[in-house]
């Protein structure tokens, strides 16, 4: 067992070595700016299409529908306002669902105050959208819908083909936060019918600060970023040539070993789910069984606080969330977990578990063994469920 157990993957990755020896020359002797003329700098210019061709061959896409970004919350801002803002005079509607990730709704939330509508679907219980719901909810004016592949607190996985050719039979754009699944999950944006596709390189073992937007040839939209000519003149600023070979690399490691990592990371993820809901009672999982990310194990402990047993946790040497890294700050309950049905008192003992390739058996044991005594601990300091117990006696 290592001396730190690292089971929030969801929030971030380690830098692989071979992705970290990639982008090394690229600070170092090869730093040229590739939008400048001269020789030297056309050589890294040729490496970023290199490394937009690796990424775009992921999903099935052209080397010219690649644009690089700063990371996921950036690119998701770019697909809604983008598009919104374009196609203004032919609606104002946009439909996503309550589930997002915070860089959709708040910016759905600012779009709504300049004047366009937005529909917030519900999910059912296992955090599913449903498509009868997502196809009566379309008017004449929407012009967007935008659902994420999988979501980044429960790890539960979309119907996103389904909601694609949806789209696509009214003439309506389909965008998809994908952050949490590129590298994870086989994607084919010709398959699924998707315009828009967000994604970030951290998230699959690549640097922090680059991620990308996948605009399909003929799509509308406006620019988020003015200045340069960079991107091919659709995002300005100098680009971030580390960034991009460092990403390609991590997405060339990511696809070959798909296959491996998620068999390995699907075992020890039921083992987990498995000994915790047979070991600790009133404990659920939450989230998709199914339909989900290989690496992802999301539970309520009933009579539990979530940031104390957080706490207690990383002090048994164990780092996990409590769900997305971007609200660790918040003392509300999850609004995944509200919107999946829990009660505030249930949504607010949760914890997520995201473990990766480097995860062992003995780490998940130790994680079970720890879960038990801090859950125990905390709930025998808890009068509820002392009260509780008499109860059910």
């Amino acid at each position: 067992m290592n001396s730190k157990i690292y089971m929030d993957n969801a929030a971030t990755t380690r830098v692989l070595p071979e992705v970290l020896e990639a982008m090394s020359p690229y600070f170092t002797e090869e730093f040229y700016n590739p939008a400048s003329a001269y020789e030297l700098s056309g050589m890294v210019a040729k490496k970023v299409s290199e490394a937009r061709e690796t990424i775009a061959n992921a999903i099935g896409a052209k080397e010219k529908e690649i644009f690089f970004t700063a990371g996921g919350s950036e690119s998701d801002n770019w697909a809604l306002k983008g598009v919104a803002h374009a196609l203004r005079a032919k609606g104002n509607h946009m439909i996503t669902t309550k589930i997002e990730h915070h860089a959709i709704l708040h910016t759905a939330e600012f779009l709504e105050k300049q004047g366009f509508q937005v529909t917030y679907l519900p999910v059912d219980d296992k955090g599913r959208v449903d498509l009868q719901e997502l196809e009566a909810a379309i008017r004449p004016s929407t012009v967007l819908i935008s659902v994420m592949f999988a979501n980044n607190e429960i790890g539960t996985i979309e119907p996103i083909a389904e909601i694609g050719k949806i789209a696509h039979k009214h003439g309506i754009y389909f965008h998809t936060d994908a952050v949490q699944a590129f590298g994870h999950e086989k994607i084919d944006v010709n398959a699924m019918h998707i315009d828009l596709l967000s994604a970030s390189a951290h998230k699959l073992n690549g640097p922090k600060g680059i991620g990308f937007l996948y605009i399909r040839t003929g799509t509308k939209i406006e620019n988020l970023i003015h200045g340069g000519s960079q991107e091919l003149g659709r995002r300005a600023g100098t680009t971030n040539a580390a960034g991009a070979v460092g990403f390609a690399k991590a997405t060339e490691l990511a696809v070959a070993n798909m296959d491996s990592h998620n068999a390995y990371e699907k075992r020890l993820r039921d083992r987990l789910i498995d000994r915790v809901m047979a070991e600790i009672p009133y404990t659920r999982v939450n989230g998709d069984l199914e339909n989900r990310l290989a690496n992802n194990v999301s539970f309520c402990f009933r009579f539990v606080e979530g940031e104390s047993l957080l706490i207690m946790l990383d002090k048994k040497g164990i780092c996990a969330s409590s769900g997305s890294a971007c609200t660790s700050g918040s003392l509300d309950p999850s609004h995944v977990l509200l919107a999946i049905g829990l009660p505030h008192e249930i949504a607010h003992g949760s914890v997520r578990l995201t473990i990766s390739s480097d995860t062992t058996e003995e780490d998940i044991d130790y994680a079970v063994e720890t879960l038990k005594d801090v859950v125990g601990r905390l709930r025998s300091m808890s009068p509820l469920y002392e009260d509780f117990v008499k109860k059910q006696k």
